[in-house]
């Protein structure tokens, strides 16, 4: 998280260049600037980190869902290499 925070912080700093260099002799309008720019970087990271929790999120269920579903998993190869071995046995040779 501190890694998220220094990154926005250095993405806010170079808006802040970047609204400089737009509005040299504009205070207010550079302050309005930065402003705004900030608001859409946050917004950016916020959406970023709630994608990443997303992901967490979806990324435990699917684990969760493998080991609880791995032993069924099993029992149906199981079951499917029998089938396969009683087909075999079933074919006549060639």
């Amino acid at each position: 998280m501190k890694a998220s925070l220094l990154f926005l912080l250095a993405c806010t700093a170079v808006l802040a260049v970047g609204a400089r260099a737009d509005t040299p002799e504009e205070p207010k309008a550079l302050v309005q600037k930065v402003q705004e720019l900030t608001q859409k970087a946050t917004a950016m990271a916020k959406d970023v980190y709630s994608r990443v929790r997303e992901s967490e999120a979806a990324q435990q269920a699917s684990r969760q869902w493998l080991s609880e579903n791995a032993e069924l998993a099993k029992q149906r190869l199981v079951w499917l290499k029998e089938q396969l071995a009683e087909l075999w046995k079933k074919t006549p040779a060639a």
